[in-house]
């Protein structure tokens, strides 16, 4: 189950039927993904927001957060102390930080990899790229489990998510125009 944020829109029984979901997947033992996906203009109050993103937090096993919501969440500027913030609250096996133009970050057990992005200078938008990315981690995660990840299985993950991330933002229109594996695979090999 992935959850994309908790949209605002979603009040009363809506609301408590993501959240229902959330329980009886977590319960059910299916692996949770969760990327807040924070847009402060459709929130009534970032207090609201925050409430949501905790509950979030506390129900999944694989965290996808960006830098800016890291910082905003945490109030911690540095990312590793954010995500360790989070630790201290919420047992998530994996946590990613995605950094924009800096690349991304994963958090698993002891192990920190850190992966420099792909830039395009052919870049149109970024609408699409966190959707990227994330669905790229899930992928590796569905074809390799989230147990004994190694350095070597989170470079492979991360880079190969980067890579799709920076080739969506070359065209319009986000999920309709993302790029299949074996371009993904040439974006790499011409690093």
């Amino acid at each position: 189950v992935h959850l994309t944020g908790i949209p605002p829109a979603l009040s009363g029984t809506a609301r408590e039927a993501s959240f229902c979901l959330a329980r009886r997947a977590k319960e059910a033992g299916i692996r949770i993904t969760f990327d807040p996906n924070l847009r402060p203009p459709l929130w009534k109050s970032l207090d609201d927001a925050k409430e949501q993103v905790l509950y979030g937090l506390g129900h999944c096993h694989i965290l996808k957060i960006s830098d800016n919501e890291i910082q905003w969440l945490t109030g911690k500027e540095d990312y590793t102390d954010g995500v360790n913030w989070i630790r201290e609250r919420y047992n998530i096996p994996l946590i990613l930080v995605s950094m924009g133009k800096e690349g991304s970050r994963a958090y698993y057990e002891d192990k920190i990899v850190e992966i420099k992005p792909f830039l395009q200078k052919n870049t149109i938008e970024t609408t699409g790229a966190g959707d990227t990315f994330c669905g790229c981690v899930l992928h590796y995660i569905c074809e390799h489990g989230l147990d004994n990840l190694t350095e070597a299985d989170l470079t492979s993950m991360l880079t190969f998510a980067n890579a799709a991330a920076a080739r969506i933002t070359t065209r319009k229109g986000a999920l309709r125009v993302m790029p299949d594996r074996a371009e993904i695979e040439k974006e790499i090999v011409s690093r």
